[in-house]
């Protein structure tokens, strides 16, 4: 042909029907999310859904939101938690139920506090509390900010702030409600107190961490062996401790009375033998450690035999009592265990059940004070530069009753705020009598559903092992615990008079606790002259555990129990359990039907992210880094993308990785809608019978992926969805149906039936798919639907429902065979492709050698439709025993228009010339 005949070719493009449509390929989401979420929020759109499904008659799913410390910006995993909340919202609701959210805020406690008092140390409580309500409600406005962009839909309007004097009356009436019940009282007890925040602290606020202790072994002498025959004169116990710091409160001695204690003579180069008592399971490691040599054994002895002993303490004028425990363990140490119940929970549990005293001599800034009884030792701290121990060694050293030190590692609790060793300290606290809860609570643990399954036994445990919960806090940021003191100082537990401090709080707000005088406050309640208030706060998990009756019973929309609390797992020993013990205390319920636990964000080595280490680090923890440079969606796809159940990975790395899916699923809507457009559902859809088996196989396969979507969502496997969804769009539609049928989409008449069929199959596939995704890629959904021409929003809409007529069945089996018949098929033309027979699919002219019972047989004799699917120029069957097939290059000439190779019938193919 010469150059003037190609010009004068009729240009045919124009006569194709290509897809159009205004749904940009690139998302923009930094650029146009913000946007988008300003719309939403201009027409109301979560009180328009949730209206909806209120005139419904719906059923309502209640979640209720964990409160967030507003203590910082949104850290990934605070945002991990929030967007998986949303995910089972924006689910529910689709599945058909009222899911009103009211997102709440944690406000009073010991983080914020602490930072507050780094720059107020000298102001008064009423300033601290003001500058603490400031701080706080600034970190509201930010995390607000942070979720809202983060596409979480809520009645972010209307927060619970557990500041707020509603709320905070409701705290208060929750502990009337226990006093009434007999479960608070003040005792004596040791608590975990920290001395650089000078409180003392929730078990949730502890966390630990690798600590090298001094350990010692000290001699206790018997001070009258003579009501145990068998014990000679001059016997002494050798106990074991990591903490040398707690003897001069040392009251008592345990021993486990079924071990059996051997009675030794011990030897030392150029020391006098000693007579000690060691169990017999750690005699070989005393020896080790000490250096110490058993050079005879004098008896053995029962553990029960000891008990009623006396032992003189080795640096103070008082008697030890040696007494029966059951936690003895012969692991290591002794076999006998320094009792002081003034510095520790077990300690004080044996200690009270023997008659021994409370001592412990050490004062709020963990420095011992007079009452230690050695004036070398008033004012040594007992952790710092470890001079309590090296005091207690030297007068240990003096006394000739220390036998051997050694460099002990092991797992200490710290403070999670100041990060200084915590100490146990017997102080007068407010306590719950959990022992009175405690079976209610168990039983209840077990009428919950956990997920997952493991979440269970770690509630059950802490639960079951929890001792008496101390309430009071030595803090200014928080509820006042609402007890007063009479003229002789005895204290006032009463639940009429908290319930008036309850409607006192609810008018004008916890300031006025500390605002008033004692003598003011006490008129204003009807107390007798000469009261005074308690200065303490109460425990700030007794703030949020509290919201069931303060968000769930005040709101009428919400009720408790409540379908799902949802938190990361951390929350077994805070939120999940404080909630459950003070539900079970005022409704003899848990407030909670179900409990889904998630874990924590991790590096992509799987080391735990904090905030600190990773600005040391120079990698942002903050959600605003990642979706001011990504988008918001990127980040609900990845957190769709991950195994919630177990530490979940995060990084640069992995959101650049996430991109790619999100891309091949917006490019999968675009070319839908492309596809699509013009397409009138209403009187152009076409009916199963007129469709191709490909058509149908399509159909049938949205109806599984429906399906198994619908069903992920409802067990909150959102991983599953990811998976479903982006395996369908890419190899179902991409890879095959989009691909094989782009020659009838672009080149069929608009009133084709194959065409109209297969318009047919993408308006349900996009109506179905853009549905699904709505949850996960909230904005990009939107947008989709949007530019479909639908009206409303997408988070309007119900999930796709299966459709009875493509039951999946016969045309996935069809297509199962088709595509193992491609397969080979396209081996055969891609060997001739190789050897340069031909270039292209669509130019091969293929022999096919089948069975004559295939499944498949009859479908290949229908030209259009294997010319189409296999994408070639001619396909030859014939019989044989095995699939096979040979390919060469068609003798058919391409058309100008589809560029198709088939018999022409003008210039054109048969099909082109007749739409032409």
């Amino acid at each position: 042909m010469s150059a003037d005949e190609s010009n004068n070719q009729p240009d045919y493009k124009g006569t194709l029907s290509l897809p159009d449509t205004s749904f940009p390929m690139r998302g923009d989401l930094v650029k146009n999310e913000p946007g988008r979420l300003e719309r939403w929020n201009q027409e109301n759109l979560y009180q328009r859904i949730q209206k909806r499904r209120k005139d419904e008659g719906a059923p309502r799913f209640i979640l209720h939101d964990g409160p967030p410390f507003a203590n910082g910006d949104v850290h990934m995993g605070t945002a991990l938690n929030k967007v998986l909340k949303d995910l089972v919202l924006k689910s529910k609701t689709m599945a058909g139920f009222e899911t009103p959210y009211i997102p709440g805020w944690d406000c009073h406690g010991l983080p914020i506090e602490f930072k507050v008092m780094q720059d107020a140390r000298d102001e008064e409580p009423a300033e601290i509390r003001r500058r603490c309500e400031e701080f706080a409600r600034g970190w509201i406005d930010t995390q607000k900010a942070s979720f809202r962009r983060l596409g979480v839909l809520g009645d972010w309007e209307n927060p619970y702030l557990t500041l707020d004097p509603a709320y905070e009356s409701d705290i208060i009436r929750t502990f009337a409600t226990m006093v009434e019940k007999g479960l608070v009282y003040q005792s004596q007890k040791p608590v975990q107190w920290s001395y650089g925040a000078k409180t003392a602290l929730a078990e949730a606020e502890v966390e630990y961490q690798d600590k090298k202790s001094i350990a010692i072994f000290v001699k206790f002498n018997i001070s009258d062996t003579s009501s145990v025959a068998s014990l000679p004169d001059n016997t002494a116990f050798a106990i074991w401790t990591t903490t040398p710091w707690t003897l001069p409160a040392n009251l008592g001695i345990a021993v486990h009375e079924r071990l059996n204690y051997v009675v030794g003579r011990f030897t030392k180069e150029d020391a006098a033998d000693q007579n000690i008592i060691i169990v017999r399971e750690l005699l070989e490691e005393f020896q080790q450690k000490t250096g110490l040599t058993l050079a005879e054994e004098l008896a053995e002895i029962k553990g029960s035999e000891l008990e009623g002993l006396e032992a003189q303490h080795p640096f103070l004028d008082r008697k030890s009592k040696v007494i029966l425990a059951p936690f003895v363990t012969t692991d290591t140490g002794t076999g006998a265990v320094h009792i002081a119940p003034g510095h520790g929970a077990d300690d004080y549990s044996v200690g009270m059940q023997n008659g021994l005293a409370v001592l412990s001599p050490v004062d709020d800034d963990g420095r011992f004070t007079e009452e230690v009884g050695v004036p070398e030792l008033v004012g040594l701290h007992v952790m710092e530069k470890n001079e309590g121990n090296i005091g207690v060694l030297r007068l240990l050293a003096a006394n000739e009753a220390l036998l051997g030190k050694e460099n002990y590692a092991h797992s200490y609790p710290h403070c999670w705020r100041s990060k200084t060793p915590i100490i146990f300290r017997a102080v007068e606290q407010f306590f719950i009598r959990i022992d009175d809860l405690r079976k209610k609570a168990l039983t209840e643990i077990d009428e919950t559903t956990w997920l997952p399954a493991w979440g269970r036994n770690r509630i059950y445990g802490t639960v079951e092992a929890r001792p008496d919960w101390c309430i009071s806090r030595q803090r200014t940021w928080g509820v006042p615990l609402p007890v007063f003191f009479d003229a002789n100082e005895e204290v006032i537990l009463d639940a009429e008079v908290s319930r008036k401090v309850a409607d006192l709080v609810e008018k004008e707000g916890t300031n006025i606790w500390f605002e008033l005088s004692d003598a003011e406050l006490a008129s204003r309640l009807g107390l007798p002259e000469g009261c005074t208030k308690c200065g303490d706060t109460l425990d700030v998990w007794i703030d949020s555990g509290s919201s069931h009756v303060a968000v769930m019973d005040r709101h009428p929309e919400l009720s408790c129990p409540a379908d799902l609390y949802l938190e990361a797992t951390d929350q077994h020993r805070g939120w999940f359990q404080s909630s459950l013990m003070l539900s079970v205390a005022v409704r003899d319920k848990a407030p909670y039907k179900a409990v889904l636990t998630h874990g924590f964000v991790v590096d992509k080595d799987g080391g735990k992210i904090s905030k600190s280490a990773a600005k040391a680090k120079g990698k942002p923890t903050d959600a605003a880094h990642f979706y001011n440079k990504y988008g918001a969606d990127i980040v609900r796809l990845w957190v769709s993308s991950v195994d919630w159940q177990t530490e979940v990975p995060f990084g640069e790395d992995l959101f650049k990785q996430i991109a790619d899916p999100y891309r091949r699923l917006r490019n999968t809507l675009r070319i839908l809608l492309g596809n699509i457009n013009g397409f009138d559902p209403a009187t152009q859809s076409v009916a199963k019978d007129d469709m191709t088996v490909l058509d149908r196989w399509v159909l049938e396969r949205l109806n599984e992926v429906i399906t198994e979507c619908k069903s992920a969502y409802e067990s909150y496997q959102f991983r599953k969805v990811f998976n479903q969804i982006n395996q369908f769009c890419a190899n179902e539609l991409s890879a095959l149906y989009i691909d094989i049928t782009k020659d009838r989409m672009y080149c069929d008449g608009l009133d084709s039936t194959r065409r109209l069929a297969a318009q047919t199959v993408m308006h349900r596939v996009f109506d179905s798919i853009v549905r699904l995704m709505a949850p996960i890629l909230a904005f990009t959904a939107d947008e989709a639907w949007e530019h479909a021409g639908n009206e409303g929003s997408v988070h309007e809409q119900d999930f796709p429902e299966v459709d009875s007529e493509f039951v999946p069945g016969m045309a996935i089996q069809q297509v199962t065979g088709l595509l193992e018949i491609r397969a080979v098929i396209q081996t055969a033309i891609e060997e001739q492709v190789q050897a340069k027979a031909f270039n292209k699919n669509n130019e091969a002219d293929v022999t096919l050698t089948l069975p004559a019972d295939h499944t498949c047989a009859e479908l290949l004799n229908d030209r259009d439709f294997v010319t189409e699917f296999f994408i070639l120029s001619k396909l030859n069957v014939i019989n044989g025993a095995e699939i096979s097939a040979t390919a060469k290059a068609t003798d058919h000439c391409m058309c100008p228009r589809c560029r198709r190779y088939e018999p022409l019938v003008t210039d054109l193919c048969q099909r082109c010339s007749e739409v032409v």
